[in-house]
């Protein structure tokens, strides 16, 4: 039987992964199931809340898709980081299912199998074909002109994500799942402030941060408004086609935006006001346990790293 928790909890993971790049060391992350994911430079490190109380841990190698070419150019670079986000999440969002239901209710193979299936079917249904359909009757009905149809399919793909969001995040599952993203944000926000990483000094930061992917997904809306209108405005089956073979267009562009914002931090924030707003419905305030997970998560993460600089530091 599917968990809806572990559904409702994949598909905002498909969509708001945090990116990558902080400090000198490239730091990013996710909210799971009762637990956070870190990326460090050679790590990734998923800290999960047991059902005992206890924090469990597991860390793997980095092998970044972008390391080559032509994978390591712009907008082919989004495009892997994104696939590799979206690869790791899955894993760690499966892990996490196991260890916060308990090994007696361990996951099959086949069930996240339909699971991961249905959260993909469910982001092209709500985010490609129901803004499509929704463009289309304003086209036909309303008589708007093409340019004005493929503003209302932005606009349309921006409200159902907002109206999504706002929905499953009434369900206490996921609202949990939102605190987890609070304190990822505020752990690596503090960790790029050169603070110490306990928790009542974290829990002082912003749940929010430049570099999130629900400000991605605002970026991307806007991006796919041009990219999509390049595409012109035949049937209904030809719009849907383009815009699933220019989605990696559109990703690859909008992961170069948010990584020159996020290089540009004073202009980049003004220019992301918005989309960071949005970051008030994808998180929520964590308790100081929450925050503990996420702390042990990057901690973990970053432990080769620490290591060589205390080592550096050492010959000093």
């Amino acid at each position: 039987m599917l968990r809806p928790n572990i559904f409702l909890s994949l598909v905002p993971s498909l969509i708001h992964s945090s990116l990558l790049r902080a400090r000198e060391v490239p730091v990013g992350g996710q909210a799971v199931i009762e637990g956070v994911l870190m990326r460090g430079p050679g790590n990734w490190a998923l800290a999960v809340r047991d059902p005992e109380g206890g924090i469990w841990h597991k860390k793997w190698a980095v092998r970044p898709w972008n390391s080559s070419l032509p994978w390591n150019l712009p907008v082919f670079r989004g495009l892997a980081t994104m696939a590799e986000m979206l690869v790791t999440g899955f894993r760690a969002i499966s892990l996490s299912a196991q260890v916060a239901l308990g090994e007696e209710e361990k996951i099959g193979p086949l069930e996240l199998a339909v699971t991961f299936a249905i959260a993909i079917l469910g982001v092209v249904g709500l985010f490609v074909l129901l803004p499509v359909w929704i463009s289309d009757l304003g086209v036909r009905y309303l008589g708007l002109s093409r340019s004005f149809g493929h503003i209302l399919e932005g606009l349309a793909r921006a409200a159902v994500f907002v109206a999504y969001i706002a929905v499953i995040g009434l369900w206490k599952d996921i609202a949990r799942v939102f605190a987890y993203h609070g304190a990822e944000h505020k752990t690596i926000n503090a960790w790029e402030s050169d603070t110490p990483l306990d928790r009542e000094s974290v829990s002082g930061f912003s749940r929010i941060h430049t570099r999130c992917g629900t400000s991605f997904l605002l970026v991307v809306v806007a991006v796919s408004v041009i990219v999509f209108a390049a595409a012109g405005h035949g049937s209904l089956a030809w719009r849907v086609v383009s815009r699933l073979v220019l989605l990696p267009v559109v990703i690859g562009i909008s992961y170069e935006i948010i990584r020159w914002c996020s290089r540009n931090r004073s202009l980049g924030r003004v220019l992301m006001a918005p989309a960071l707003w949005l970051q008030y419905l994808t998180t929520r305030e964590p308790d100081l346990d929450q925050i503990e997970v996420a702390i042990s998560a990057l901690d973990l993460a970053l432990e080769e790293e620490e290591a060589t600089s205390a080592s550096c530091g050492g010959e000093n």
